[in-house]
């Protein structure tokens, strides 16, 4: 009996805003400013990569622009598709609401394959000139993206959304806004805490094993870790839509297992094309020959 009042009295109940002030008509959100950071935080870390391999910082502001457009394009396709086509593609008012992200209803799946597509955009633009490739461009961003991540499962938890389901355990939250009474599982904070540790392992193996490590190797074990986290934490999740009630998986697990599929590949065939994760310097970059005037000199 004194587990159950001491388990009790540590339940949280969970009712912030997750409006932080109002400018006028405008509410700035919590989930907004979690999701802004994230990419901020990430142009100083590839500003960081940038530096420590050779690559001119002019590349990193049509970079930044390529992740913002891809991402949100991606996620908010990605929730009308995989979620609620019946509601997006079956009437003008759905279709228009499309275009309106700020209505809620973003899918980080969708926003992942978008994400590829334009890393291969960007690598097919910009690498020939500057030697790098897909896999090169990918490796350095899923370490960004493990933290950006958990920067917007912490902005889910402001806006009180995709929990989990009834817990006992001690530290279930009461997400009060949505009238829940009963304690659910803080699947936000766990998704939040795992792409944090990721983002971490993933940097110090950037830090202290750069010259051996091959290329895709980041990435293959981001997807791995980040979608097989995913897929085990969807079993604690509730259905966010009423079709994954008669489901054996959920959608998103359904969405996670070609990720993880794909991770374990990439991992396989950076292992066997054994080509470096660092940038190998090209000859634009190579020390230049000196002027005839230096020639003269000597």
């Amino acid at each position: 009996m004194d587990s159950l009042l001491s388990a009790a009295a540590l339940i949280i109940k969970w009712n912030v805003d997750p409006v932080i002030f109002h400018i006028g008509a405008l509410g700035i959100r919590w989930y907004s400013l979690l999701f802004v950071s994230g990419f901020i935080i990430g142009w100083y870390i590839f500003r960081w990569f940038f530096r420590n391999e050779g690559l001119p910082q002019s590349l990193l502001d049509p970079l930044l622009y390529t992740l913002l457009i891809g991402t949100i394009v991606g996620a908010r396709l990605g929730h009308c598709l995989f979620y609620q086509p019946d509601f997006y593609l079956t009437s003008w008012e759905g279709f228009i609401e499309i275009f309106m992200p700020w209505k809620g209803g973003l899918a980080s799946h969708g926003g992942a394959i978008a994400l590829l597509l334009a890393m291969w955009w960007f690598a097919a633009h910009y690498g020939k000139k500057y030697n790098f490739d897909f896999l090169w461009i990918m490796d350095h961003l899923c370490i960004t993206v493990a933290f950006a991540g958990c920067l917007i499962r912490l902005g889910n938890l402001f806006n009180s959304e995709i929990y989990g389901d009834v817990t006992s355990l001690p530290w279930g939250f009461i997400f009060e806004r949505n009238a829940e009474t009963q304690p659910k599982h803080p699947t936000q904070l766990y998704e939040a805490i795992s792409y944090f540790i990721l983002g971490i392992i993933l940097l110090s193996l950037y830090k202290k094993k750069l010259p051996q490590i091959k290329r895709g190797s980041f990435f293959g074990i981001f997807m791995i870790g980040c979608f097989g986290m995913r897929f085990l934490i969807e079993y604690i999740k509730e259905p966010q839509v009423g079709f994954e009630d008669t489901m054996l998986l959920n959608m998103g697990q359904l969405l996670s297992i070609p990720f993880i599929v794909a991770g374990i590949a990439i991992l396989i065939f950076a292992g066997k094309r054994g080509v470096p994760a660092a940038i190998q310097k090209s000859e634009h970059s190579k020390k230049s020959e000196p002027t005839h005037y230096a020639k003269a000199l000597k």
